[in-house]
Parts: structure tokens; sequence; C-alpha cells
């Protein structure tokens, strides 16, 4: 069993989370100190998931020490289980090596599954009022797309220059001139040339 303790400041010691795994049976302990959970810039917790093999088991004091989101730690457990990986979190009895603990993050999955579904749902019901409002307000008005154009095609100006001259991302502006083929060919094609 490979254990994780994590703790978001420098100030916090990690003693105790230590003492838990290892009376829990863990045979080495990652850590990352001053991290926060809310990042997934935890070099020692990417070190640990890539030492843990099938039919090892990865043990945290608390589900928090993985992450902040349901979303992101059912995303972490569903990896582990695809590999083989049992997953134990000491505080809230989860432990995926029995069928109880297997239920138990079966029920967290299927509520973050309903949590991504709603997020679905409003989106697409957002989307619905504002298309029948007519929509976002384009962000270039036909003379400034009328100007973009004249600026690539006469003046050879690059894509970046123009969205910096219309105040609007890159993307807004390849969109205007695919339309009459005067993004760039390697526009069209998805890689950058200017």
């Amino acid at each position: 069993m490979l254990g994780y303790a994590r703790v978001s400041t420098v100030d916090q010691n990690l003693e105790g989370q230590y003492k838990q795994l290892i009376e829990a049976g863990c045979y080495d302990v990652y850590s990352d100190k001053g991290r926060s959970g809310a990042t997934m810039s935890r070099p020692k917790l990417e070190q640990c998931l890539r030492a843990l093999q099938p039919g090892n088991t990865l043990v945290v004091t608390k589900l928090d020490r993985l992450g902040r989101t349901v979303r992101g730690l059912v995303e972490l457990l569903e990896s582990l289980n695809e590999r083989g990986v049992k997953f134990r979190s000491l505080t809230e009895g989860i432990d995926t090596t029995t069928p109880s603990g297997r239920l138990m993050f079966n029920v967290i999955a299927s509520v973050a599954e309903m949590e991504r579904e709603l997020i679905r749902e409003r989106t697409r019901a957002g989307l619905a009022v504002a298309t029948g409002k007519g929509g976002r307000p384009p962000r270039l008005q036909p003379h400034d797309v009328v100007e973009a154009r004249r600026l690539r095609e006469k003046e050879k100006q690059t894509v970046e220059a123009i969205a910096k001259r219309f105040k609007v991302h890159r993307s807004t502006i390849i969109r205007a001139l695919r339309t009459d083929g005067l993004a760039g060919a390697a526009y069209k094609a998805g890689t950058r040339s200017d």
C-alpha cells in the first residue's frame, strides 16, 4: 500500500497524516507540503500515481487530500480503478477493496455524473434562451470584417496584428477571414503560420 499526504501551507505539519498512513499499513508515503488541493501541480502525488501498479492500494487520511472537487476526485478514482489500483480513505471509510467500499465509490461517482448532467442541461437551456434572443452580439461589425479582410489581403498583416487592432481574440479574426479563404492555409489546417 502506498500513502499520500498533503498540507496546504508550509506551516502545517504532515506528522499526523504520516502516523495514520503507517498504522494503516502503508510501506511508502508520498507527501506534498504547501500545495493546494485545488491545483493539480502536486509533484509527489504525480510521482505516487506513477509508482502505483495493478493490485496496489492508494491510501489517504481524508478525501480532500487528493482534491477539492467531487468531479476531480471521481476522475482520479476512476483512473485508478481502470489501472487495477484500489483506494482507501481512512476518515470517510471508503475502501474499494471491499464490496461496501465499491458501493460507496459508485454512489459518489453517480452524484458526480448527475452534477455533470445538470451542468450540461443548464448550459443547453442558457444557449437556447440566448439563441432565442438573437444570441450574443458579434464582436466585429460588418465594416470591421471588411477592414480586417483588407488588412490581411492588401497589407499582408498577420492575424495577430489584426486581432490586436480590433481588440479581439485571434480566433475571432480567423473565423471572419475563413469565409473568404484569407486566414491562411496553415490556420485552416489547424496550425499557425504567423
